[in-house]
């Protein structure tokens, strides 16, 4: 989740989840796993979230509409067209963690994870690279 303030550097909130074909574990994120997402930014943050989602169908199910709906009073959600990947600043940071680790021969899924996490935490630390991603999707902070 690219996190944006006007007047503040940027933040980048993440979780990353491993599938390891345990049997009932989940293949991916949950609708429960957006929510909780979406309540650690608040915390993190501090203050009402404006949240521009993409149309992953998951992000349009029940629960996550009647979530959003409950708590209306600190979330907004704008919905991107349905195919707008040049819109998603998020899209720009997934780009810059495949380039890094495209070429990674790693001997199991942990190394894998580690290093995915460890291109997050060096993207946090650079709002640069952040800040170009949003620029690149042409959006504009509106004070």
């Amino acid at each position: 989740m690219s996190c944006y303030r006007t007047g503040e550097r940027f933040r980048l909130i993440y979780r990353v989840r491993e599938y390891r074909r345990r049997r009932g574990e989940p293949k991916g994120f949950g609708w429960r796993d957006f929510r909780d997402l979406i309540v650690r930014a608040r915390i993190q943050l501090g203050g009402p979230i404006v949240l521009v989602w993409d149309n992953v169908r998951l992000h349009l199910t029940r629960p996550l509409r009647e979530f959003t709906a409950a708590n209306s009073d600190w979330l907004t959600v704008f919905q991107l067209p349905t195919y707008a990947p040049d819109l998603n600043p998020q899209e720009g940071v997934w780009s810059l963690v495949k380039r890094d680790i495209g070429n990674l021969a790693a001997a199991d899924l942990g190394q894998i994870t580690w290093a995915v996490k460890h291109r997050l935490k060096q993207i946090q630390h650079h709002s640069d690279l952040i800040d170009g991603c949003l620029a690149g999707t042409g959006l504009i902070m509106d004070g």
